[in-house]
């Protein structure tokens, strides 16, 4: 299994986009791992960070809702009053993509900067599955 990993820091509200796509579309990906890790951990925090196979339009938030076909991923970590309020993620492992993903992140207590970690998982797409990923990361539908 080859793989490939990115790491960086989103500014509150913030997004990257990662580059994945190619001229013939012929080398696709799946998530393994996504994590995400508050800048400076000594303050309250409610963090939440999405992924998605189209650019977010309008203001990034916290909401996730998982009937959206276009998220491919959501992590939360929390940190108030002192007190753990845990962390969860949860990866759609069976949605293979070929195009550029984006990366949002959301901190409702302190509007400070978050880490993340993605590791994706190399996969070869045969020419009729390389056109399926594609048309569903352009139309964003399942």
């Amino acid at each position: 299994m080859s793989v490939k990993t990115f790491r960086g820091r989103l500014a509150d509200g913030g997004q990257d986009r990662i580059r994945l796509g190619t001229n013939n579309g012929l080398t696709g990906y799946k998530i393994n791992k996504f994590q995400i890790m508050p800048a400076d951990s000594a303050n309250n925090y409610e963090i939440t960070s999405k992924i998605f196979t189209v650019e977010p339009t309008g203001a990034v938030d916290s909401d996730v809702n998982f009937e959206n076909p276009t998220l491919l991923a959501a992590a939360f970590t929390g940190l108030i009053s002192g007190g753990y309020a845990g962390a969860n993620t949860i990866i759609h492992d069976s949605m293979v993509f070929n195009q550029d993903i984006y990366i949002t992140a959301q901190d409702l207590s302190a509007s400070q900067n978050t880490n993340y970690y993605l590791e994706l998982e190399i996969v070869k797409l045969n020419l009729d599955e390389a056109t399926v990923a594609t048309l569903k990361d352009m139309r964003g539908r399942e």
